[in-house]
């Protein structure tokens, strides 16, 4: 057994404890160590200073160590922070009431839980006991988790060398206004006809068992891929006409960052089932199911199962609840709306200074940013982006960049709903310096 140590280690033995101890899960890890966080800023452990563009895994809304939220998580850990899974907590009911008043009719049922994956593999489990039937059909370039289900579905990376997925998953085209591939006789995206056209195959390859269409409102992990308005409320006709359930992934939009609570809304569908995740619970673990008492009822009397060690915990929905304090308590929705004005204004200064932005995209506080090699054929390299993300870095700010098959690099942009115009300012000069020294080697 090794013995413990109090003092922390050497920046060469950290690293050399990290590549003999631990599996690597998604690439290459950054190669700072993070010493704490506060505010919209991480800070290393040899004092570097890093804008936080990401919160976290686009997943802490409120900032770092936001005041309210430690707050609770002390309070809640010394009083009731576990139970078992078949006890019920006030914080618990509190949040599902809460939750539900929030949303539309008639969804009011929830399920917490404690991540994107989990939610989605919940909601899909319970379409496929509900209907009857198993089949899902998602985005092309969707991510919706790497548990089964969830991982069936996720068509934008980690498909290879697994074996087979679950059965009865099917991809439609996303429609992307940037990069038609249905196009009208003026070059726009025909997104009826796409559709139309997806729904062909559907119908031919299924075996007559669909059950459910999990989709983001926005595609975030496939490039901040916003359907044109009106798909939605298309795509649920789609649904109706087979007695397909829709269930709407908010995991990265729900909770005001697109500037509404749900980015739903902008579409006038409600779906039949909603699933929560990352913002939920601002950075802690915390997830949520939300269906009708219609589809809970069913899926209950048909023995629905999802009996999990970490289903209804107290110590997460105490934050979840405080959560939904400060969204309502500092009107972050709006605040969302306001700074996403400022945030793509000051993107499109960067487009009109850097002939590499091809695209601008997105809404509220998630925005996306497209950088081509041409703007005329919309050629993509993957060595631009990467180099200018690395570039950012060692200029003090952390950008996540997406780079998948077809696409230039596209910057995922979510700074927190806290963030201030002037951190967004800093953000902005250092993503334009970042491009321009990018370019100047190309």
């Amino acid at each position: 057994m090794a013995a413990s140590t109090t003092a922390p280690s050497s920046t060469e033995t950290f690293w050399a404890d990290a590549e003999r101890h631990l599996v690597r899960y998604g690439g290459e890890f950054t190669r700072e160590i993070i010493d704490r966080a506060a505010g919209s800023f991480l800070f290393t452990a040899d004092g570097r200073k890093i804008l936080d563009f990401t919160s976290g895994q686009m997943s802490a809304i409120l900032g770092h160590s936001h005041p309210q939220i430690v707050a609770t998580v002390q309070r809640q850990v010394a009083t009731l922070d576990h139970l078992y899974s078949g006890m019920l907590s006030r914080p618990v009911v509190d949040l599902a009431r809460r939750l539900a008043d929030t949303l539309p009719a008639p969804l009011e049922k929830a399920l917490l839980l404690t991540t994107g994956a989990e939610s989605n593999e919940a909601a899909i489990r319970m379409a496929k006991l509900v209907t009857g039937r198993h089949e899902i059909v998602s985005f092309a370039r969707s991510w919706h988790g790497m548990t089964q289900a969830a991982a069936s579905a996720t068509y934008s990376a980690g498909r290879k060398g697994y074996g087979p997925g679950a059965p009865g998953n099917f991809a439609i085209p996303v429609p992307n206004v940037y990069r038609p591939d249905f196009t009208a006789a003026d070059g726009s995206l025909d997104w009826r006809r796409q559709l139309d056209f997806a729904f062909d195959l559907i119908d031919a390859q299924s075996t007559g068992s669909l059950a459910a269409c999990l989709v983001e409102p926005i595609l975030s992990s496939g490039g901040i891929i916003e359907p044109p308005a009106g798909y939605f409320a298309a795509l649920q006709d789609k649904c109706r006409e087979r007695g397909m359930l829709l269930i709407l992934d908010e995991a990265q939009t729900g909770l005001c960052r697109t500037g509404t609570w749900y980015a739903f809304e902008r579409d006038g569908v409600v779906p039949d089932i909603l699933t929560l995740s990352k913002t939920l619970g601002a950075g802690l673990p915390l997830a949520a199911v939300v269906t009708s008492a219609e589809i809970e009822q069913e899926a209950y009397e048909r023995g629905f199962l999802f009996f999990t060690t970490h289903v209804a915990d107290p110590l997460v929905a105490a934050v979840g609840n405080t959560v939904l304090d400060v969204l309502t308590d500092d009107k972050l929705d709006e605040r969302a709306r306001s700074l996403g004005v400022f945030l793509r204004q000051g993107l499109a200064d960067i487009a009109g200074r850097h002939e590499v932005v091809g695209d601008i995209r997105g809404r509220g506080l998630l925005a996306g940013l497209e950088l081509v090699v041409d703007r005329e054929t919309k050629q993509s390299s993957d060595e631009l982006g990467a180099r200018v993300t690395r570039r950012c870095l060692q200029l003090g700010l952390h950008m996540n960049i997406v780079q998948l098959p077809g696409m230039g690099g596209v910057f995922r942009i979510a700074p927190p709903l806290t963030a201030t115009e002037d951190e967004l300012s800093l953000g902005l000069t250092i993503l334009d310096e970042a491009i321009g020294d990018a370019c100047a080697v190309l």
